[in-house]
């Protein structure tokens, strides 16, 4: 089947507006009021002054939440229109927000909308769609990350309730939520993949207490939006359960491959930043007599970044298209590919910005070493970056036939060997000939 990444006029369009958009109105936005609190906190006057009066004119541009379907608001674009949106929503943080898909609000928007009951769709999804409220995602704990089997936190049946215990580490974005969704054991005696389930609860439950909130490496103490949380006996009815008991690994499949898609159609918009940086730096530096643009060394790294953002880049379209073709499900290797990819080209191409830009490029002067940390994050986030690496392996492994005579298919005596018999009558008309 043809591949093919061109975009209609109409559609070219409305991405030519959102390049605008995006440097003139969310740019400053990150400038004045950037890091987390901005974003999550809709309470912050900045959203009723500033922020929903943007997100207005995003609508009626016909760009609000296009991730989603038309029965929720959307437009349903497939994954690669997407994946050319997220590119430009790649270079601001309040981007995402202005355009009603900011993470984790639009994974848990999506499964809300895919699992959630017509009760918890009324309560949670329709505000969460409306940006009206923020969402947290809790699924790490502080013992075992995000490896399940070694999961503690758990939930048992209390009449009509259930009662969650437990602890949760960096759950983000949890001290501006009005609501989790919460991964636990609900049953642990069958195999964790059959014994986990998802429930919904409201962040002001009697029992759920923030431990301390955890910033970013550049963040001072007791800043951050990345919430230690101790589930104390936490009561939530039955009706709270998202899903069936035991689909949560159903259930963070149908988030979590969405998730890191666009995540890295966003990291492509981060590098070209990255790359603009690099390249203007270049051009107006001069060291030892001429521009840091003239140096061998200096055209290695800037040749080396656009070489890197462009085969990304493409790794990126053709798995957006391979999931429109074929669904996120039979899409699992290309998913992968991207996940293994998107942090290693973000930190390469941010650590050669912030050579470029010297003591500058560290400091909190410049937005690098911050995108350096994000690049990094990206590697944990969605899963540690080996587990996918492997997936990549099995796919090219599954299908493969060992050899059957101790020797490598490609083994050139024995090719040859097979080659000369094939060919015998005529080599000995040639040697013949000789």
């Amino acid at each position: 089947m043809p591949i093919d990444f061109s975009v209609e006029p109409e559609f070219q369009e409305q991405l030519d507006w959102m390049r605008e958009f995006v440097d003139a109105e969310a740019v400053p936005l990150d400038l004045a009021f950037g890091g987390e609190e901005g974003i999550y906190n809709k309470a912050h006057p900045l959203w009723a002054e500033v922020v929903r009066p943007l997100q207005e004119k995003v609508k009626k541009r016909g760009l609000w939440a296009c991730h989603l379907g038309k029965d929720l608001g959307g437009l349903g674009y497939g994954q690669t229109k997407l994946a050319l949106m997220n590119e430009i929503l790649g270079r601001s943080g309040f981007a995402s927000s202005l355009f009603g898909c900011q993470a984790p609000d639009s994974g848990n928007a999506e499964i809300l909308a895919h699992y959630g009951t017509e009760a918890q769709k009324e309560t949670y999804l329709e505000p969460l769609l409306n940006g009206e409220i923020s969402s947290c995602y809790s699924m790490t704990e502080p013992q075992g990350g995000s490896d399940p089997n070694v999961f503690k936190c758990k939930a048992t049946r209390d009449g009509d309730d259930w009662i969650i215990e437990g602890e949760k580490w960096f759950s983000s974005s949890l001290r501006w939520a009005k609501f989790a969704i919460v991964m636990v054991v609900s049953n642990p005696d069958v195999p964790i993949y059959q014994g986990a389930s998802m429930f919904l609860v409201p962040t002001d439950t009697p029992g759920l207490e923030i431990i301390r909130n955890t910033g970013m490496a550049h963040e001072p103490p007791g800043h951050g939006g990345h919430a230690y949380v101790r589930y104390n006996k936490v009561r939530v009815p039955k009706e709270n359960l998202l899903g069936g008991e035991g689909q949560a690994f159903k259930i963070a499949q149908t988030r979590l491959g969405g998730g890191r898609l666009h995540h890295a159609m966003r990291t492509v918009g981060a590098v070209r930043r990255l790359l603009d940086m690099m390249a203007e730096r270049a051009a107006s530096r001069t060291t030892k007599g001429s521009l840091l643009a003239d140096k061998q060394g200096v055209q290695e790294m800037i040749g080396r970044t656009w070489l890197d953002l462009q085969q990304f880049r493409l790794l990126v379209l053709h798995a957006a298209w391979a999931v429109d073709q074929v669904g996120g499900s039979a899409a699992r290797t290309e998913i992968a590919a991207v996940k293994v990819m998107t942090p290693q080209v973000y930190t390469d191409a941010a650590y050669r910005c912030m050579k470029l830009h010297g003591a500058l490029g560290i400091s909190n002067e410049m937005p690098i070493a911050g995108m350096w940390l994000g690049g990094a994050a990206l590697g944990l986030a969605d899963g540690p970056t080996e587990v996918h690496m492997t997936t990549i392996a099995k796919h090219v492994l599954k299908n493969v036939e060992p050899t059957t005579t101790g020797w490598p298919s490609e083994h050139l005596p024995e090719r040859r060997e097979a080659a000369r018999a094939r060919y015998a009558d005529i080599l000995e008309r040639a040697l013949a000939n000789e």
